[in-house]
């Protein structure tokens, strides 16, 4: 295992030599201290433990690596992640797996507002409750949430699916909830299982796309 101590070492020095690799590799990171863009644009299969908290963006746009982050996660963590794994083993702020086209975030707490933003084909899991606008113009991919969600959730929302367990707020433009089929209970026992969360898949809803919107209709013009 190497080990990097961001106390004595820049981020732009870790993440060069996190680049550098391209081989199975175990990376402990010690005293990250909110810093931000820890792990960024990994390629290689890496196994990276983050022993604290860190800032913005974190692992994002990671590929093929398994992120570990030990504590909350800033803004965007795992942005833009095409493939691999990125777990947060406390809360996430804002944006979380925005516009993820792969791999799997799993946010063991809660995650704040526009949770899987524009998500592109990944898959979230998370723990606890999302904030308002969570799955917001999500295209592909599936979001699952343990606990509640807040206002406008799946705000014009494409073809990805959400499953939520609890309560949410409000659904947002063209969201509505959809009949949970046996492929949809299936994929949802596989998730939950991958990220490690103990809950029963039988009492989560789903919820996607009315596709109200996939039309232009001249009657509404004024509203366009």
């Amino acid at each position: 295992m190497s080990t990097f101590d961001l106390s004595k070492i820049s981020v732009r020095e870790l993440n060069q030599h996190l680049h550098q690799l391209s081989e199975v590799n175990d990376i402990d990171i010690l005293e990250p201290r909110g810093a931000h863009a820890v792990a960024c644009g990994l390629t290689a299969p890496l196994n990276v433990s983050i022993r604290g908290p860190v800032g913005y963006y974190c692992a994002g746009m990671n590929e093929r690596a398994t992120v570990t982050v030990h504590g909350n996660a800033g803004t965007g963590v795992a942005e833009n992640m095409m493939s691999g794994e990125v777990r947060v083993l406390g809360n996430a702020s804002q944006s979380a797996g925005a516009t993820a086209h792969g791999g799997l975030l799993v946010i063991q707490g809660d995650a704040s507002a526009r949770c899987g933003i524009s998500l592109k084909g990944a898959s979230i899991v998370v723990g606890g409750s999302v904030g308002h606008m969570s799955a917001f113009m999500a295209q592909a991919g599936t979001l699952v949430i343990c606990g509640d969600a807040g206002d406008a959730l799946g705000d014009s929302i494409y073809e990805a699916r959400i499953y939520l367990r609890g309560q949410v707020a409000s659904l947002g433009a063209d969201c509505i909830e959809k009949e949970m089929r046996p492929e949809h209970l299936a994929e949802l026992t596989q998730l939950l299982t991958t990220a490690g969360i103990h809950a029963d898949p039988t009492i989560f809803r789903r919820y996607g796309s009315g596709r109200s919107l996939y039309h232009f209709h001249s009657d509404q013009a004024s509203a366009y």
